[in-house]
């Protein structure tokens, strides 16, 4: 053993040893004899799954792989086609997880696959669809002009004459149906399949309703053989070719609609070059994207895209960051600047050294976002994935039930087979299962467009809901770039001095108001003494040491605390923080010297966004450090209803949570390293996309923009997709409510029609392309501002 830690507040043991000697087993029974439980935190794998056709083929592949030993989530995104799966890998391994796959009838896909690669596949796979559904119709429109034609006042050849020659009749029909069924063997090959193991799907009620008509054809054509003529009338060929036709059409238009549902990861992907210019040993050379390494040497001219992340190192240039920020006026990039894969560098030559490659880089990071988002569930999906789980076995057994009671009752066999037939390829498990996926995927791809990154499926149905939103105010509502606005004195001190002496302190602190006071100093050729002592005190200043001399720089608590007398500053420092200024008290010695006044501009759109935000119902409150005056001052500036200050940095998760215990909905909006506890603690956190890591990964929404109106636009993409997705769902419904009825005979009941097989395998292809269709609807989504 060779270390072991414990964090108490995360609840996690990180222990380095060597397996040769320390066995697994023997650290878990450790932690267990001292009283504790341990649990691996396990690894997650995405993986591409071939031969999902609906809801039920999903919950098939999730039910397959959670009964594994060790895995502790599995969650399958039909829209996507991909399973996201969570396991301990000490307990499952790979192989045994691709294998419980694989034995529930499926494929499985892990490896990376380019954007080129799985666009072509889809193509081709769209193309052999339209193939599959072209070979159907030129045997299925001869077919029915035989077996429907009489019906319409067609007058037919007497050689396919029913009356004149029924064997001919049918045996036409039989041939050119046989064809329409081997275009469509992959129904069977699948439907039979997962029949068979016990996990039927819409494939295994398509197969079984056209396998049971074509049969009975069979059965007919044999009887007209034997001399029972009146058989003739009591052929279903049409229909299991029918069935198998409309079908076919269905998923072609469904695999179209699906693959318009991803295109917001296409174009993000599309916007990477796919060679870069790298310079080796003096020459230039072109290379592809995927060889580039960290710290190769890139040269991009004017027009060209920059391949990856790096840092300027020669050249002066302008960059179009509108790809990544949406800020569509070029960014000056010279030596020391960072520049990002994907932008367009605009009219210099640069050379630049490469930070981030691959998966690495912030396009990359930005795909898998939006990926990992389109792939997650919405907790609106449950029902829905509930009753999928259920779906085809009770349909299986409505077939069986009205048809048995229908034949029971007195009517003949061939309407008994009407019925079973029709209820079974009525029913539909796709529309089931697409309505919630479809609409996330377009959701959240439109959300990048806009560079709005919401990062799953539940943050983007949360979101609709929130009642208050917090806001940071430095760097969110305001600048964050404060400048010195006053200097006051007191004992005759010179404001240069003062200045001098608080700028030295402030060298070393990355506070934004220190930055400002530093900078002020510079602008006015100061020179900065070195530092004895430093000590940033959170929430209320620093204490430093400056040739023998000790000073506070700080806000009122601060003095108070140590008890400086702040003599007739007071009024002073009150009138500042009612301009929106933020005075900082200095003291040397502790005896009070001045204060120096710093002022952070609001952002131009903040008050327009707020504005927005209150058009939506939903309440507006800031939280700062600040003193009270300063912060009032700034929330009247723009519109706050709630103001929270003088807050030290780790208490706002605390006034976050005391928001949510009254009952309300919370989402938290900032940028700073000290706002990820609160971003974390909110119902909804979102990240300013010009903050730090930390706050991003600590957010559920990113606005890469970092444009407050982004706020409300995340929310009325929220309220738009969730829309979306309850129209979905009840159409999904409804239309299964409905049709499954009207298909076991309900309306015959009542001398109505009795439905017709491939009117029924029409009206179960359109449903599910109805909801593909109400998804894409999505598409046309713009923000009101």
């Amino acid at each position: 053993m060779y270390e072991a830690s414990v964090n108490a507040s995360t609840e996690k043991l990180n222990i380095v040893y060597n397996p040769s000697t320390v066995d697994t087993s023997k650290i878990i029974e450790a932690v267990e004899k001292a009283g504790y439980g341990i649990r691996n935190e396990g690894k997650t794998k995405i993986f591409k799954i071939e031969g999902m056709t609906c809801a039920a083929c999903a919950r098939a592949v999730e039910r397959a792989t959670k009964k594994l030993d060790g895995v502790t989530e599995s969650s399958v995104n039909l829209a996507s086609e991909k399973l996201t799966i969570t396991f301990d890998s000490s307990k499952v391994r790979l192989g045994e997880i691709k294998r419980a796959i694989e034995k529930a009838g499926f494929k499985t896909v892990e490896e990376e696959v380019r954007i080129d690669e799985d666009k072509e596949r889809k193509e081709r796979e769209i193309k052999t669809i339209w193939k599959r559904f072209i070979i159907s119709l030129i045997f299925i429109l001869p077919a029915m002009t035989i077996s429907m034609g009489p019906m319409i006042g067609l007058i037919l050849p007497g050689f396919l004459n029913p009356d004149i020659n029924p064997l001919n009749f049918a045996l036409a029909q039989l041939i050119l149906i046989t064809p329409v069924l081997v275009a469509g063997n992959k129904f069977f090959s699948i439907g039979f399949k997962s029949l068979f193991k016990g996990s039927p799907n819409m494939d295994s009620l398509i197969a079984i309703g056209s396998t049971a008509a074509y049969l009975y054809g069979v059965f007919a054509v044999y009887q007209i053989f034997k001399g029972n003529l009146h058989y003739v009338h009591q052929l279903y060929f049409e229909s299991a070719g029918g069935i198998l036709t409309f079908i076919t059409l269905g998923k072609y238009l469904e695999a179209v609609s699906k693959g318009k549902t991803s295109d917001a990861i296409k174009k993000l992907m599309g916007l990477q070059p796919k060679t870069a210019i790298i310079v080796k040993d003096g020459k230039e050379e072109v290379i592809s994207i995927d060889e580039v390494e960290v710290g190769d040497i890139l040269i991009v001219k004017p027009g060209e895209k920059i391949p990856v992340d790096g840092e300027v190192i020669e050249g002066i240039t302008s960059v179009d960051e509108s790809m990544l920020t949406g800020e569509s006026i070029p960014v000056e990039k010279v030596q020391g600047s960072k520049v990002v894969g994907a932008s367009i560098n605009r009219n210099g030559t640069i050379k630049y050294r490469a930070t981030k490659v691959g998966k690495d880089t912030a396009l990359a990071q930005i795909i898998k976002l939006v990926e990992d988002a389109q792939g997650s569930k919405a907790p609106i999906a449950k029902l829905a994935d509930v009753i999928s789980g259920y779906f085809v076995p009770i349909v299986i057994s409505l077939a069986v039930i009205s048809s048995i009671l229908w034949f029971v009752s007195g009517e003949s066999a061939a309407f008994s087979l009407t019925i079973f037939i029709s209820v079974l390829v009525i029913a539909c498990p796709c529309a089931l299962g697409l309505a919630t996926p479809t609409a996330i995927m377009v959701g959240t791809g439109k959300g990048a467009e806009y560079g709005v990154l919401i990062k799953s499926g539940e943050a983007l149905e949360t979101s609709h809901k929130i009642e208050t939103i917090v806001f940071d105010k430095t760097g969110t509502i305001t600048e964050g770039k404060p400048k010195v606005t006053d200097i006051i004195t007191t004992n005759n001190i010179k404001e240069n001095y003062i200045l001098q002496i608080a700028a030295s302190a402030e060298k070393g602190s990355e506070h934004p108001l220190g930055d400002a006071i530093v900078r002020k100093a510079e602008e006015k050729g100061l020179t900065l003494t070195n530092l004895e002592y430093f000590n940033a005190i959170p929430g209320h200043g620093i204490e430093v040491k400056i040739e023998e001399k000790e000073v506070l720089l700080g806000n009122k608590k601060l003095m108070n605390d140590r008890h400086v007398d702040l003599k007739n500053l007071e009024d002073i420092s009150n009138k500042l923080a009612g301009e929106g200024k933020t005075p900082m008290f200095v003291s040397i010695n502790n005896s009070i010297a001045g204060i120096i006044a710093v002022a952070d501009t609001v952002k131009e759109n903040s008050k327009k966004a707020i504005e927005k935000l209150h058009e939506m119902g939903i309440e507006v409150a800031m939280i700062t450090g600040d003193n009270k005056r300063t912060a009032n001052a700034i929330a009247k500036q723009v519109g706050i209803d709630v103001v929270l200050a003088e807050v030290l940095p780790e208490d706002k998760a605390n006034e976050v949570k005391k928001l949510q215990e009254k009952g309300k909905r919370v989402a938290m909006v900032g940028d700073g390293i000290n706002d990820a506890p609160a971003l974390a603690q909110a119902d909804i956190g979102i990240a300013i996309g010009s903050g730090t890591d930390v706050a991003m990964e600590s957010a559920d929404v990113v606005l890469m923009k970092s444009d407050l109106l982004d706020v409300p636009t995340a929310i009325q993409l929220s309220k738009s997709t969730v829309k979306n997705i309850k129209q979905n769902l009840f159409w999904a419904f409804a239309y299964n409510i409905v049709g499954i009825p009207v298909a076991m005979g309900i309306l015959y009941i009542f001398k109505g029609p009795l439905l017709n097989p491939m009117i029924a395998a029409g009206a179960m292809s359109l449903s599910s392309v109805s909801v593909l269709t109400n998804a894409l609807r999505l598409r046309n989504f713009k923000p009101i501002r």
